[in-house]
């Protein structure tokens, strides 16, 4: 038992004397969408090649959810010490419209702008419409019966279609979206018959396509792209639409100068590459580079003009959504009150014990405790580190409920290192390194 906490402590010792220089340990590279979709494809790319630059290993984490919600918020609520980075989308500046976070593209500090894709319109091959005028008609024949997707529920790709359909006269809503985690399990689900048409960017769907399984209606693009020479942009069509995403790299506001160098030299390093852009080229992906001052120039644009369109009559049905983000925890807000002032009220919560007359005091101040070990590892974790943190509140709470100091001190040795080690390695949830990290 000696001879483990010791080992601990010298570890932990030793982390803090050892290697300073950025970076020193695995970096997490968060995408806020599902495996196999376009932004997961480039992030994979980005962090294979960031892995040679860095020296250290770029782990890929798809954290989906929420239309973006989740994926954007950890990013951005992350540490900044320059260990987690974040694919960030258009997404960015339509959620908070939406009234889905209070995130927004000020909580990053913005790298580099690595690729854009203009919109298209894809249907099984054996669908009965081979023009986007055709797939107007079957629209205006059963309005809001036919089903699309493409990406989550008022994410790029659906603005893109409510787009579409409102310049051609329709209302947002007559084709009935379906909200899925990104382009993958929409083409997916289109292939499977669950759904009638796919918005999403043409690389993501150039597989399908060229095997023949699906065909493109049309692109939302100026000009017709090389790789599809012979399908026709909307403007062709008679709608004055394009639609368009982008996927750029940041960190959380706040990461130090000297760290944020290092990733910016890296990141450009591999997106001015040969190999990055014959990947694009392969995939069919659009080449974009823009550094930090241009690219947040054109996130604050950007963010202005959803602004505007969210807030149009045109998209108020796109912009609506049965659920806030403070709902549930709202909910459960509740409950926890609701049955603490029934303890109260029936006198169960301060109800004294027969023989023990400082008992009714002791469970009041064992419950204050238990809130401040809460408090004490929120407000110290980040600068002390989960290990060091999580060692004195457990022992801390072992003391609290009389448990000896032979029970607690193994349990706290084995038990430390046991949930970081499941929290952090297995499970991928990135945990406080404090001073371990610096």
């Amino acid at each position: 038992m000696v001879l483990g906490l010791v080992l601990n402590l010298t570890l932990l010792l030793g982390g803090c004397q050892g290697d300073t220089s950025f970076p020193s340990r695995p970096i997490t590279f968060i995408c806020p969408w599902s495996a196999g979709g376009g932004t997961d494809q480039v992030a994979r790319q980005i962090a294979s090649q960031l892995e040679q630059r860095l020296g250290v290993p770029v782990n890929v984490i798809n954290a989906t959810g929420g239309g973006g919600v989740t994926g954007h918020t950890r990013g951005a609520l992350a540490r900044s010490d320059g260990y987690t980075i974040t694919m960030v989308t258009a997404e960015i500046n339509m959620l908070h419209w939406r009234g889905l976070t209070n995130i927004t593209w000020r909580d990053y500090r913005p790298l580099m702008q690595v690729n854009q894709d203009n919109a298209a319109v894809f249907v099984r091959d054996d669908a009965p419409w081979d023009s986007m005028k055709e797939l107007e008609k079957a629209v205006l024949k059963k309005p809001g019966k036919l089903t699309a997707s493409g990406t989550a529920f008022g994410g790029v790709w659906h603005i893109a279609l409510a787009g579409w359909l409102t310049e051609a006269g329709l209302p947002a809503d007559a084709l009935s979206w379906i909200s899925m985690g990104g382009s993958a399990p929409s083409l997916q689900e289109l292939m499977a018959g669950g759904i009638e048409v796919v918005s999403c960017s043409v690389p993501e769907a150039i597989s399908l396509l060229e095997a023949g399984e699906i065909k493109c209606l049309g692109v939302m693009a100026e000009n017709r792209l090389e790789d599809l020479p012979d399908v026709p942009t909307l403007q062709e069509q008679g709608y004055d639409w394009t639609g368009k995403t982008w996927r750029g790299i940041a960190v959380p506001e706040g990461t130090p100068d000297d760290r944020f160098q290092v990733l910016l030299d890296a990141l450009r390093d591999v997106v001015e590459s040969k190999e990055y852009k014959q990947f694009l080229e392969q995939s069919g992906f659009g080449y974009a580079a823009r550094g930090p001052e241009a690219f947040r120039t054109a996130l604050k644009k950007e963010n202005q003009a959803y602004g505007e369109i969210f807030n149009s009559e045109a998209f108020q049905q796109v912009k609506s959504q049965r659920y806030g983000p403070m709902l549930f925890p709202g909910l459960l807000g509740a409950l926890g009150l609701l049955v603490v002032g029934t303890l109260v009220v029936r006198g169960q919560l301060l109800r004294p014990v027969k023989n023990a007359q400082p008992y009714t005091q002791r469970r009041l101040r064992r419950v204050a405790s238990i809130f401040g070990a809460v408090l004490f590892y929120l407000l110290l974790a980040e600068v002390m580190g989960y290990v060091v943190t999580a060692a004195i509140v457990l022992a801390f709470l072992f003391w609290l409920l009389d448990v000896s100091w032979r029970t607690s001190l193994p349990l706290i040795v084995v038990l430390v290192p046991l949930t970081y080690q499941v929290f952090g390695g297995y499970l991928r949830v990135p945990l406080p390194w404090g001073w371990l990290g610096w």
